[in-house]
């Protein structure tokens, strides 16, 4: 059949069109498929970023704190500046205490509110800061107990407390402020009697410079605690061996404005029985110390 040269030309027009469309259809689906390809090989992408942390917070409620701490880190370095880094720190920092790593914990908390000071979680990381602290090193009753201590390092109890402190008064209508406040107490009354107890070892062994010292310490420190009655008591007994009967008079001038019905000015023997120990004992100083230094949260 004849076919004229116009027909030939609208065939190959037809053929180049048709080839044109379909290789451009194979383009398409190609870069489709590789850009769906990039999206799913992307670490940083929000899928996998969401999906990383849905792993860690699994391991975090399951207990398996060296597998969060490490995918938590993954995506606070890989989150960062967002609010799902943010919380991937404050998990992290979760995931180190639980795993008994309280400095590593607390440096990420420092971290946390150095690089998000406008976040409202700040409140959160104070209150995080201080329990990691808290936790740390305030079983001092149960270990004070029987011992001649000396010494021992109170620094954990000391920035737990200046933690709760800022957050009630940078915080003061935060949800946590109410407890931070309680707990505030508590570490107050332990630290204090923990110096107190600290001086008497030095007057037992009469080192009375040293006791002396150590009273003034919790006199001067924590006011409001009840174990400042004996601290002054201390003070005056030291200054007397010491023969500086000025200062001894000045204490224990104080100690009757201060508690005048304290045990301390009737009963010269109260000293000798240790501030933890109110059983096997009528002395009125064991009755009254066993209220003042009963634990806060132990109401049997």
């Amino acid at each position: 059949m004849y076919t004229s040269h116009a027909q030939q030309l609208d065939r190959a027009s037809w053929r180049i069109r048709w080839a044109w469309r379909a290789g451009f259809v194979a383009l398409v689906v190609l870069g489709l498929s590789a850009c769906g390809s990039s999206v799913k090989d992307d670490p940083n992408s929000q899928a996998a970023l969401d999906q990383l942390y849905a792993e860690a917070k699994g391991d975090l409620n399951n207990g398996a704190w060296e597998r969060a701490i490490k995918g938590l880190e993954k995506v606070e370095s890989r989150a960062a500046g967002t609010v799902l880094g943010q919380q991937a720190t404050l998990d992290l920092a979760w995931a180190q205490h639980k795993q008994g790593e309280r400095v590593q914990a607390v440096a990420t908390l420092d971290r946390f509110i150095k690089l998000n000071p406008s976040s409202p979680a700040v409140d959160y990381a104070l209150y995080m800061k201080g329990i990691v602290n808290f936790n740390e090193d305030l079983g001092l009753f149960g270990r004070l107990a029987g011992q001649d201590v000396s010494e021992r390092d109170q620094q954990a109890a000391r920035d737990g407390l200046l933690a709760f402190r800022q957050l009630v008064e940078q915080f003061p209508e935060s949800k946590y402020a109410a407890d931070a406040v309680t707990r505030i107490n508590f570490i107050t009354n332990t630290l204090a009697s923990y110096e107190v107890h600290v001086a008497r070892y030095y007057f037992n062994r009469k080192a009375y410079v040293a006791a002396a010292g150590r009273a003034q310490s919790a006199v001067t420190e924590f006011q409001t605690a009840p174990a400042v009655e004996e601290a002054l008591y201390l003070m005056a007994e030291s200054y007397d061996k010491l023969g500086l009967t000025q200062l001894r008079d000045d204490a224990r001038r104080v100690l009757a404005k201060s508690f005048p019905d304290s045990v301390y000015l009737a009963d010269p023997g109260a000293r000798d029985k240790p501030w933890w120990k109110f059983w096997g004992s009528d002395q009125p100083a064991a009755k009254a110390q066993s209220a003042t230094d009963k634990p806060w949260w132990k109401v049997w």
